[in-house]
């Protein structure tokens, strides 16, 4: 019998979640290993580099150029201890953060690069970087994040209207060179409702709340910024924790301040870093903390207000991860409670994609990827007599897939011929008869978008399939004993 196939569309959700992987804290850990930790991908990828291209020991990462320096203090350095940016002018695409991104679109995921950015450079600077970003999808650019702090190199090179004036001037660059790309803007927002509501330096950076695409608040309910160089401990003062609701409230009236400034244009709110420092907290109300907050979110009478956030971040040398790094060999995480935590938050309807079937399709069939909240990809219905021993699917085309069947998804590079789908029964046994779908979506196989494909295609890529799997479901052991 002919196996029926139906479109497929993949929208947003209430709430999206976004992950921080790599930083000043941690080494990025790739997305297959990610990917089978959490067992679906997030609607972005966070990755943290700086560009300060003029000083004299570019491009070397700080902890390196410096490391005769004596620091007591994480930002202490002439510039900041991100990764570097290997672009721009003089450099090259052939490293990072592009091999990163790369690997994190092949996944089905967005990109969000953040990039602390010596507010001094001119434009041929900010151009040659926008045009870097023309082949990335619907990625989102975080421009010289916290801008309202002291810590970063930026805004010791610059007053704080200059930093204001150099975000709407590279948003206006991005808007010209690369229209695929959303500029994030994350300032300090309300921190102090009793003093009437202005967000923080509100003078300086109301034009840039105006300009930017996304608005958006750094909130740790909890965080030791003294480390790695001093142990938070009682008595000390280089550490916080505050309430989870006070967290959620500010961050409520910083979205409500933003929107005033535009005459009550709505843009979406986002958190660019969430989490609770589990050097302040411990691991178990660490994770409960985050539990906490989400609760909120999904129980608010008041929704839509609030885009998603990112959590900074997965693993870490300190314990904002949900993995810390094994001190041993920085390729191994030891999982913390959190992480079981916020995977449980994630599968959660409220923050997962929505999907809708439509009408049948016959092949050849041609699959369209916008990003992780605009694709339209197959469904193929399958039914199960029970939970099974053998459910895989091998392709004989070289295809680049992201699937997913019984909550849990998959990806398949173009290289592999046999996806193995029995871990999707691990952990969710069917109870009996059940007909599932198998949803298979085509992101970009090199993780960029192709100029040849017409148009649109720096907002789409697209994929032709013109054979379905042959898919192989058991029900018992080939032999029994």
């Amino acid at each position: 019998m002919e196996q029926k196939i139906y479109s497929i569309e993949m929208g947003a959700a209430k709430c999206a979640v976004d992950l921080g992987d790599g930083s000043e804290r941690g080494e990025y850990v790739d997305q297959d290993y990610i990917l089978h930790k959490m067992g679906r991908p997030h609607r972005a990828i966070s990755l943290m580099y700086c560009y300060y291209p003029l000083d004299k020991t570019w491009p070397v990462r700080a902890r390196d150029a410096f490391a005769d320096q004596e620091v007591s203090f994480q930002w202490d350095y002439p510039y900041d201890d991100y990764f570097t940016y290997k672009g721009g002018i003089g450099g090259t695409t052939d490293g990072e953060p592009f091999t990163c991104m790369k690997d994190v679109r092949r996944h089905g995921q967005d990109v969000i690069l953040t990039m602390t950015i010596d507010p001094n450079l001119t434009d041929d600077y900010l151009i040659k970087i926008a045009q870097e970003l023309r082949t990335y999808g619907r990625m989102q650019l975080r421009i010289n994040h916290e801008a309202t702090g002291n810590w970063f190199s930026f805004t010791k090179r610059a007053t704080y209207q200059q930093i204001a004036d150099f975000y709407v001037r590279f948003h206006n660059i991005i808007k010209k060179e690369a229209p695929n790309v959303s500029t994030i803007l994350c300032i300090g927002g309300v921190e102090h409702p009793e003093k009437g509501g202005e967000i923080e330096m509100e003078k300086e950076f109301a034009d840039a709340v105006r300009a930017t695409d996304i608005w958006s608040v750094d909130k740790y309910m909890s965080l030791h910024w003294g480390w790695p160089y001093d142990v938070a401990d009682v008595g000390g003062t280089s550490f916080s924790r505050s309430k989870v609701s006070d967290t959620y409230n500010l961050t409520k009236l910083s979205q409500k301040r933003y929107k005033e400034l535009c005459g009550g244009v709505q843009k979406p709110m986002v958190m660019s870093e969430f989490n609770a420092d589990g050097d302040v907290t411990g691991p178990y109300d660490q994770a409960a903390m985050i539990k906490e907050f989400c609760d909120m979110l999904k129980n608010d009478p008041e929704q839509g207000w609030f885009s998603g956030f990112t959590f900074y971040q997965f693993r870490d040398r300190g314990r904002l991860g949900l993995e810390i790094e094994d001190p041993n060999n920085k390729n191994v995480g030891i999982e913390q409670p959190a992480l079981q935590t916020y995977k449980e938050i994630i599968h959660d309807d409220y923050f997962y994609p929505s999907m809708k079937q439509g009408e049948e399709q016959q092949l050849p069939v041609t699959l369209r990827w916008g990003g992780s909240e605009d694709a339209t990809g197959i469904a193929i219905p399958l039914h199960f007599d029970k939970s099974p021993v053998f459910c895989e699917a091998t392709f004989d085309e070289p295809l680049n897939l992201m699937m997913e069947i019984n909550g849990k998804w998959f990806y398949k590079s173009p290289e592999a011929k046999t996806i193995d789908f029995m871990p999707a029964f691990f952990e969710k046994p069917l109870d009996g008869a059940a007909d599932l779908t198998l949803k298979i979506f085509a992101p970009p196989a090199t993780g960029e978008n192709d100029p040849s494909q017409g148009d649109d295609w720096q907002t789409n890529y697209y994929t032709t399939i013109t054979k379905l799997p042959n898919i192989r479901i058991r029900f018992a052991p080939i032999i029994e004993g």
